[in-house]
């Protein structure tokens, strides 16, 4: 019988790419038909899209397309057609007397939900997306009853239309803080004491000598903002130093880097950026979280 014999195939000979590494070379293998027709296909329909669609950058705008399609114009179209649609309620609460408000139904099913859209967009930055504000940053939290500048709606309203110690809006609420230590107006050892008397009357550990010797700099320094007994006074947004509610910190080294050097928080006028409904709708939101007086 026979042997039978096996014939080993040679491999089909495949043109290199001229590249070799440690004696390997590196073949060029056609790329499937297939890929290449889709491949082609993709050249075809981008051709096609930029010419139908907008999509070459110029310095104004972009070729508008054959089709003159914009997500934009579609997007302000659809924001458009709510305005139209909600023109009536944003009259009425142009118009309403802003004190009555919380108890009129009808305009507050409306503006709450608005104002809370307008906050997110707006106001949520520096004052948390729950309106807590951001604790140690100077960010005032909207939630509780400590105000600066008065928490009924006519203040909130005033506050937000003006916004605080900005330099374009005229009617901005202003006040100033003094840098005590920085400008020389007391020694350090006077600032110790002052601290030590801000402890006190805030209900926490303090050297009761210093604190002592505080209160004559307080009256001296201090009372004419912040009131002889340290209460405060929303007319010149001046905090209560007597609570446990502090904007920037109530430790004794932050109370002693406020008085040497100052706090001068700002916020922005929203004339302008905000239409009257919409500053209306947010004073409404945030007076209903709970801190509204």
């Amino acid at each position: 019988m026979c042997a039978k014999q096996v014939t080993k195939k040679t491999a089909r000979q495949v043109e290199t790419t001229g590249h070799s590494w440690d004696g390997i070379e590196e073949l060029n293998n056609p790329l499937p038909r297939w890929w290449v027709w889709v491949f082609y296909a993709t050249i075809v329909w981008a051709i096609g899209y930029a010419v139908a669609y907008p999509a070459w950058p110029l310095i104004h705008g972009a070729t508008p397309g054959l089709l003159h399609a914009s997500t934009r114009a579609d997007v302000q179209a659809e924001i458009d057609r709510f305005d139209a649609a909600n023109a009536d309620i944003k009259a009425k609460l142009v118009a309403a007397d802003l004190q009555s408000l919380p108890a009129n139904k009808e305009l507050m099913a409306y503006a709450e939900p608005a104002g809370a859209s307008v906050f997110r967009n707006n106001c949520a930055q520096c004052h948390g997306s729950g309106a807590a504000g951001v604790q140690g940053k100077g960010y005032p939290n909207l939630l509780d009853n400590d105000w600066l500048w008065g928490g009924d709606m006519e203040a909130i309203h005033t506050t937000i239309t003006h916004g605080i110690r900005n330099t374009t809006d005229p009617d901005a609420r202003y006040s100033e803080m003094p840098k005590f230590g920085v400008d020389g107006l007391l020694e350090p050892a006077q600032i110790d004491a002052l601290v030590e008397h801000v402890l006190a009357i805030s209900g926490q550990e303090h050297d009761a000598t210093l604190a002592a010797e505080g209160a004559t700099l307080f009256a001296d320094n201090c009372a004419a903002c912040h009131g002889e007994q340290g209460k405060g006074d929303r007319a010149q947004g001046a905090p209560n130093l007597t609570d446990a509610i502090w904007l920037y910190g109530g430790d004794r080294d932050t109370i002693k880097h406020t008085v040497t050097y100052a706090r001068f928080g700002v916020m922005p006028s929203w004339t302008g950026r905000l239409s009257e409904d919409e500053i209306r709708a947010v004073a409404a939101y945030v007076h209903s979280r709970g801190g509204g007086e």
